[in-house]
């Protein structure tokens, strides 16, 4: 225990700091300059006289004791100051985290080891003995109840929350538009598993430790747009301006995203003065109006709100129907179709006919007029930050990467999977499929530090193992790379401990930068399930079974329940070789009620699977189940009406024939 050795140190400290002095005081007095009096020019006559070698030991004793207690005031002052910027940086606690911290400081108080369970772990905090504290601890970002800073820029918090959702939204969407393929391969070449870009999953890091639901229910542009700006709109100047431009058009798309209101008109110029190259590739939408210049800009307004409609409760005037962003002052025909007041004009040049507001880098606004008045902090971002949000959007498509031999998305290979445990009595096991545990014969390991779990888990996605920087930016996106090499070796160092005492091996081998699992000491579910998929793609001989075998490998879904930013595109990955399986089994069936069977299986492995679902349903017709398909028909698409994603493609279910035509990789 720790403690012993805290009261240790500060009764030895307390000695070395009042023991000599007592000493002295007790043998030889106090120190006086009249006591001894001696003169210089005596001393300089005489120095080694009896009288003068006890004043220079005496003198030397007291010089080592202000010595001592200079450092010892040094180390407790930094100790001090460290404890103070803690506190600075610790955030408030919410009711229900307060209310989790008072039911820990309770169990504390009758339980030798401390354990806080938190939404994110569940039972599994009870068994590691994780905290939220020390998760908070590891993924420390630049973080306020305000807003967010990431790489490219700052963003309000109400923005960043968007944003984490329609990231979330796109993996849902990706799972509801796959379709599973009936011979599937070991390598995959889905073009929609690749990640997300690093400016979402930084945000994805800073919101939340754990993934939060889209948030239901309208949301009116001005619950987004800063109110100073609606709804007569501003004009820009600074250096920030531009900056200001491009959050303002990723909030207007995101609100777009997901309640189709308001739209964006902006014009040609503009895009290529806020996006740079990135502008070749904007792809208009419905939501999303490019102009040629502002005469054009005019005739793609949306018309005037009905007086009839409820006003916007952040402005009190007719709602916003549209943001436009021009690099000129509008004129003529734009100047008039905004008199409407539906539209906010967003100019990037200072503009008479309304408020222009000056921003700086930070996104912090005033009045140039009067400094004085400041305005509010609007989102701002540079061009690669906004490229990687308008990608989740969906209204920037990137050009398709250049032609390599190697695919871009495989399996890693299964070569560590079949191999048992070598010269060690201790038998290891890393379950990453369904809740992450780490187990020393049967018994789960306590680690203190969440990373040091996200850690595990990384490297038994990525077989071959990682270097130290490709492991730290994927445990902590967006911070500085400074600030990470501590954390990894400290969260290493921690792994190889836990384990150390009762294996004759290292759990994590190091060859020169690169990390990775020793195979020869810890048994993994992921490897054997690769296994399992390495041999069903590759026998010709009683594939049903190979298959069968695959589905009974696979426990659950990779770290269930863990929202790690990396983690979405290895787990998808999996998930889909999974409904593969569903897929071939099914169709290698003659009865239909079997191979319904298979299907209703493969829903539950992904209830957002159209394609399942689509198939499900006309098997049910088939068989003349028609209420049973239509009630299919209908939860599937409440569900997805209840995460957000739009049931277009859900709402063709039960006119689809089991014959339809496929289409296979």
């Amino acid at each position: 225990m720790r403690w012993p050795r805290h009261v240790a140190s500060l009764l030895l400290a307390a000695a070395l700091l009042a023991g000599p002095p007592i000493l002295l005081v007790q043998v030889v007095g106090w120190p006086s300059v009249d006591t001894p009096r001696v003169a210089l020019w005596q001393w300089v006559r005489e120095p080694l006289t009896e009288q003068n070698l006890m004043l220079m030991l005496v003198v030397l004793a007291w010089l080592l004791w202000a010595f001592v207690a200079y450092l010892v005031t040094v180390r407790a002052a930094l100790r001090l100051w460290a404890g103070v910027r803690w506190l600075r940086r610790m955030p408030l606690p919410t009711p229900w985290q307060a209310t989790a911290t008072g039911m820990a400081g309770a169990a504390a108080l009758t339980i030798a080891t401390p354990t806080t369970p938190t939404a994110e772990t569940g039972h599994l905090a009870t068994a590691t003995g994780t905290s939220d504290t020390h998760h908070r601890d590891d993924t420390d970002q630049a973080t306020s109840a305000d807003g967010i800073s990431v790489p490219g820029g700052w963003l309000p918090r109400k923005i960043a929350d968007e944003i984490a959702a329609a990231a979330g939204l796109t993996w849902l969407r990706r799972r509801r538009a796959y379709r599973p393929n009936p011979t599937p391969q070991t390598i995959r070449t889905d073009t929609d598993l690749t990640p997300l870009p690093a400016t979402v999953t930084a945000i994805q890091a800073a919101t939340t430790s754990h993934q939060a639901p889209a948030p239901a229910g309208p949301l009116a542009p001005g619950a987004l747009l800063p109110p100073a700006l609606l709804p007569a709109g501003a004009g820009l100047a600074g250096p920030g301006a531009l900056a200001a431009a491009r959050g303002l058009r990723v909030t207007v798309l995101l609100s777009a995203l997901r309640h189709h209101t308001p739209q964006l008109v902006i014009t040609r110029r503009a895009v290529e003065e806020l996006l740079g190259p990135a502008a070749h590739h904007l792809q208009p939408s419905p939501d999303l109006r490019i102009a040629d210049d502002n005469e054009h800009a005019a005739a793609l307004l949306p018309p005037p709100a009905n007086s009839s409609k409820p006003t916007d409760q952040h402005t009190g005037g007719p709602p916003t129907q549209a943001l436009l962003i021009t690099e000129t002052a509008p004129t003529g025909r734009l100047a008039d179709a905004l008199t409407a007041g539906t539209t906010t004009p967003i100019v990037l040049t200072p503009w008479p006919a309304a408020p222009t507001w000056h921003v700086n880098t930070e996104g912090h606004t005033h009045n140039p007029r009067d400094p004085s008045i400041a305005g509010p902090r609007v989102c701002v971002l540079d061009p690669t930050a906004t490229a990687d949000l308008l990608t989740v959007t969906g209204h920037l498509h990137p050009p398709d990467p250049p032609s390599d031999p190697t695919p871009p998305t495989q399996m890693p290979r299964p070569k560590p999977a079949h191999q048992a445990p070598e010269d060690t009595t201790t038998q290891l096991q890393l379950r990453v499929l369904g809740e992450p545990e780490l187990l020393i014969d049967g018994t789960p390991v306590r680690l203190q530090r969440t990373a040091a779990q996200q850690a595990l888990v990384f490297l038994a996605v990525h077989t071959d193992g990682a270097d130290s920087r490709h492991l730290a930016e994927a445990l902590w996106p967006g911070l500085p790379a400074h600030r990470l090499t501590g954390r990894l070796y400290t969260t290493l160092s921690e792994l190889r401990t836990a384990t150390r005492t009762t294996t004759h091996g290292t759990l994590i081998d190091r060859t020169d930068d690169r990390y990775r699992l020793n195979p020869a000491l810890v048994h993994v579910d992921l490897w054997q399930l690769r296994a399992a998929i390495a041999h069903a793609t590759s026998t010709l001989t009683d594939t049903s079974a190979a298959w069968q075998t695959v589905i009974d490998a696979y426990t659950g879904d990779l770290a269930t329940g863990r929202t790690w930013p990396w983690l979405d595109h290895h787990r998808e990955m999996i998930r889909r070789t999974v409904l593969d399986a569903y897929a071939a089994l099914a169709d290698a069936e003659t009865d239909p009620r079997r191979a319904l069977a298979h299907l209703q299986a493969g829903i539950r492995v992904d209830p957002y699977n159209a394609d399942l679902h689509q198939r499900t349903v006309a098997i049910l017709n088939t068989l003349g189940e028609h209420t049973a398909a239509a009630d299919l028909a209908d939860r599937y698409r409440r569900r997805l009406t209840a995460v957000g994603v739009d049931e277009a493609q859900s709402a063709t279910l039960a006119a689809k024939s089991p014959d339809r035509q496929r289409t296979h990789r």
